[in-house]
């Protein structure tokens, strides 16, 4: 199989161990995932397998969307509940302040990353290191919160959805918004509703899965390669360029049926099979490979 299974991951199970899983419950060994979530998050977790692991990169940069509730007046050391509670304060602010604090956010915006992340310092991970007692300076990295959306206020709890860049901590958005509020704050809980093209409707629980494979329809919850990235354009191979196709070269125009010479295209045969991603280089007057799936 050959293609994207949108995952259901569910609380107490790592990124890791939903790979770990399907290891074994379909039965093959190149897996893997398209963006980390905590072992208490749950949501949507796009998982790659044979040769769509190719995608990871692709799929890693899309948008994603999430739903967090904000607990307000409690600080933890790892920005969740997970952690060690640092500082407790009464919530004075009123759900106007609130609202105006969080629409400060929508745009682009500088994040610290949490000392309790995977994101390495010399070779080590900012978790070990935070596990230790340490505490290193990070950099803040560019982030941008395309649209955050206020579900429901009952102090001290605020719920809320938001759509954002690759690389966000929702944990220290909760974070920083406690801090701009002056009461501190922390997620209470994450759900990620949606990465990329790929929905929290759509997905499936990992026992969902072996009840597909039971009943010998897991393949057709699989979604081919051709289909995640069905937002490039589509052009074909005329039946002379089909081997320099299946051999992943270069393809000029007199090989190909249609044109399209912006961005990336899907590249596929003359019987319309999907083969690889080309781009034209206007230099070389040719259509150049990016990434083959032969």
């Amino acid at each position: 199989m050959d293609g994207v299974l949108n995952i259901r991951k569910e609380k107490g199970f790592t990124s890791f161990d939903v790979v770990a899983k399907l290891r074994g419950i379909l039965h093959m060994k190149k897996i893997g995932h398209t963006g980390t979530l905590d072992p208490e998050a749950e949501g949507v977790l796009p998982v790659v397998l044979g040769k769509a692991t190719k995608l990871v990169d692709l799929l890693t940069d899309k948008q994603k969307t999430y739903e967090a509730l904000l607990h307000l007046g409690l600080e933890t050391d790892t920005q969740d509940m997970t952690g060690t509670v640092l500082c407790e304060k009464t919530v004075e602010v009123s759900e106007e302040e609130v609202e105006a604090v969080i629409r400060e956010f929508v745009g682009e915006y500088q994040q610290i990353p949490p000392m309790y992340s995977a994101l390495k310092v010399d070779g080590k991970k900012l978790y070990e290191l935070a596990r230790e007692g340490k505490t290193v300076e990070r950099k803040a990295r560019t982030v941008h919160f395309y649209e955050i959306d206020i579900k429901e206020i009952n102090l001290p709890y605020v719920r809320f959805s938001v759509t954002c860049s690759k690389g966000t901590y929702i944990r220290t958005l909760c974070h920083d918004i406690g801090q701009k509020l002056g009461c501190g704050g922390c997620m209470e809980e994450l759900i990620r509703t949606r990465s990329g093209n790929f929905t929290w409707e759509d997905s499936m629980t990992l026992a969902e899965v072996e009840d597909a494979v039971k009943d010998g329809t897991i393949e057709d919850r699989v979604i081919r390669i051709g289909q995640v990235l069905k937002d490039y354009p589509e052009i074909f191979c005329t039946r002379e360029g089909d081997r320099l196709l299946e051999n992943g070269n270069a393809l000029t125009e007199y090989f190909v049926k249609g044109s399209h010479k912006e961005g990336w295209v899907r590249m596929c045969d003359s019987q319309g099979e999907f083969k690889g991603i080309y781009q034209w280089d206007e230099a070389k007057n040719r259509y150049q490979p990016q990434k083959m799936f032969l």
